[in-house]
């Protein structure tokens, strides 16, 4: 007689997943079972003494002969009726097909519901040895649940009625009772009709869970011999594969594991490097891009930045220090399968805090509008958090996914940006739980997206304000105090901020060290922004044939109007440059007639600004 291999091996009990020892315990006691959760991933059997994954109908039909169970059928609404092979069976192949009254062919019968719905009668009227009916994708039996047709209303009575009439008959040397049983798989048990599963006395509903740590470390063995150098290899070397395996695929499914298994064989990717096969497996790209950023652009980041983020030397040390430890893959990514990075900027307005995300951006990538930005003030609804992840199954929007699961699915290298956080809704920050924690998203379609290569900066302005005990909005900070109370206040307010307003501590826990509290625009720090901006300024006019220098009394009077007020930081500064240099320079210029070198001799802040021009 024709089987699978393995079916009729025995599966010590400790290696027996616990849905496995349920559906035993309850053979002699029920007619019908409900299996729902985890049926489509792979199962544990034993395979040459060692455990091994397999497909769920194998592991039934092992469960099934080693109960006593000769004859399994399989039913599923594309391929009809088929005998499940069992080595210990002296029947033909077609046997158990015959008993059912079906018309077989090689151990196939053609059917759809409505022959299943009789053979559900047949079965129960079957003498002699214990015939077990598997049907597979249950689920799509039914159009609608809570509308069903003719013939399914039919299919499910018959299936209600046959669990309430079988009767089990003793089996064995050790006279064990069996029914004729029926399994039914399905994803969730609310796909079959509830008058059949509810208060159903006949029936057992067993959820499949999926896989734990102790069931990975079971099939871990198997999988690493079957990879580039594990036959080769030393136990020494199989027991670091197999904890490194376990360890990088926290949350993954048996399936994927063979599937990582697999993907090393096809690329070659030695034993050695098994958490590498998982990252080629996760993001489904085989170059790792965070190696191959040039070494020297990063050594000369901070000279970089600071061209572009003036003042804040401490911060870039600390955000320099994110990017190479994400280069080298310590302490993010990986085994972990965390993000490689996360930052935390908060401080005032205008200080550079997205400036200097979009300086790393430029710096990883040559571009700094390669970024992910996600304006966070657009979130603040309640259900916005359905625009980042995607609409759930049955509401508009479900079959477009989530802004931000099909960024990152596209663009799994990439730096994201969370813009002023404060201002989401508090649920929405729920869901930075699990990517801040395990680089993992699960988006409205119920699909994981990795976050294992990205670099997650968040930016904030909380602790620059707090509320007092009237309830008004009052400074937490100012300019005029030393940075290290700034910092040292910011820090507190952002923690009773997550503690005792959100009451969410553990997400603070997730960016331990890694808020970068920027300090506040400085009068020394202002007047080499205000040089920096107005140098640009006079850049732009040249290029666009304009010719632009100022005298001394002129760059003196604008950089006290733009320097006067620190509060809104360079943004401040920059706006105060609109209105006192840039606004009053492009009226005069176009007011004026005469072209060439200009010299701006002086200018008169007022209702409206003016300027004094003179050729050069």
């Amino acid at each position: 007689m024709r089987r699978t291999k393995g079916i009729g091996e025995v599966i010590s009990d400790e290696l027996k997943p616990r849905w496995v020892r349920d559906l035993t315990r309850f053979l002699p006691l029920k007619s019908q079972f409900v299996l729902t959760g985890n049926v489509r991933d792979l199962q544990i059997r034993a395979l040459g003494g060692r455990a091994a994954a397999a497909s769920l109908i194998e592991v039934l039909a092992a469960t099934l002969n080693e109960a006593g169970y000769a004859d399994i059928v399989r039913f599923d609404p594309v391929q009809g009726f088929s005998v499940i092979p069992n080595l210990d069976s002296t029947d033909e192949i077609d046997g158990p097909l015959l008993r059912l009254g079906l018309t077989p062919s090689n151990g196939r019968a053609a059917g759809g519901g409505d022959l299943l719905a009789t053979t559900l009668q047949r079965l129960c009227e079957l003498d002699e040895a214990p015939l077990a009916l598997i049907v597979d994708f249950a689920s799509r039996l039914i159009v609608r649940n809570d509308a069903l047709s003719p013939a399914e209303q039919q299919l499910f009575t018959r299936a209600l009625v046959t669990s309430q009439s079988a009767e089990a008959r003793p089996v064995g040397p050790d006279r064990a009772p069996r029914f004729n049983t029926i399994i039914w798989i399905v994803e969730k048990e609310g796909d079959l009709p509830d008058w059949l599963t509810i208060d159903n006395p006949r029936l057992r509903h067993i959820p499949i869970a999926a896989p734990d740590r102790a069931a990975r470390r079971a099939v871990a063995p198997s999988l690493v011999r079957g990879m580039p150098g594990g036959r080769e290899a030393s136990a020494d070397t199989l027991e670091v594969a197999q904890e490194e395996l376990v360890d990088a695929t926290e949350g993954m499914l048996l399936v994927d594991l063979n599937a990582v298994a697999q993907l090393a064989r096809a690329e070659g990717v030695a034993i050695s490097e098994v958490s590498e096969a998982v990252r080629r497996y996760k993001v489904g790209v085989t170059e790792d891009a965070w190696r191959k950023i040039e070494r020297r652009r990063i050594l000369d980041g901070a000279e970089t930045i600071q061209r572009r983020v003036v003042g804040q030397d401490h911060a870039i040390v600390h955000m320099l220090d994110i990017v190479k430890r994400a280069a080298t893959g310590i302490g993010g990514g990986g085994r972990s399968g965390r993000p490689r990075g996360i930052a935390f900027l908060a401080g005032p307005t205008g200080v550079g805090k997205t400036e200097l995300a979009k300086t790393v951006t430029e710096l990883l990538f040559g571009d700094e509008s390669a970024y992910i930005r996600f304006d966070m003030s657009e979130f603040s609804a309640e259900h916005a958090d359905q625009r980042l992840i995607g609409a759930p199954p049955g509401y508009v929007g479900y079959d477009v996914g989530g802004e931000l699961t099909n960024a990152v699915r596209e663009k799994p290298f990439s730096v994201v940006l969370f813009d002023e956080i404060e201002k989401a809704h508090p649920r929405i920050l729920d869901k930075f739980l699990q990517i801040l924690d395990d680089g993992v998203l699960t988006s409205g379609r119920g699909e994981r997206v990795y976050f294992s290569e990205a670099l997650i900066i968040f930016t904030s302005n909380l602790g620059i304000y707090s509320t007092g005990p009237d309830g008004e909005r009052r400074a937490n900070v100012t300019s005029d105090q030393p940075f290290a109370e700034v910092q040292s206040r910011v820090r507190g307010e952002i923690e009773n901020h997550f503690k005792l307003v959100l009451n969410r501590p553990e997400i603070l826990n997730r960016f331990g060290e890694n808020i970068i509290v920027f300090d506040f625009i400085r009068s020394e720090v202002a007047g080499k922004i205000f040089d920096s901006m107005v140098a640009s300024v006079l850049a732009d006019a040249a290029s666009s044939g304009h010719p632009i220098t100022m005298s001394a009394d002129a760059h003196a009077v604008l950089k006290e109007l733009c320097t006067a007020d620190l509060a809104n930081g360079g943004r401040g500064i920059r706006n105060k440059i609109e209105a006192y240099l840039i606004n009053p320079l492009a009226r005069a210029l176009f007011e004026r007639e005469a072209d060439g070198p200009t010299v701006i001799k002086s200018i008169t802040a007022g209702a409206i600004t003016s300027l004094e021009l003179e050729s050069a």
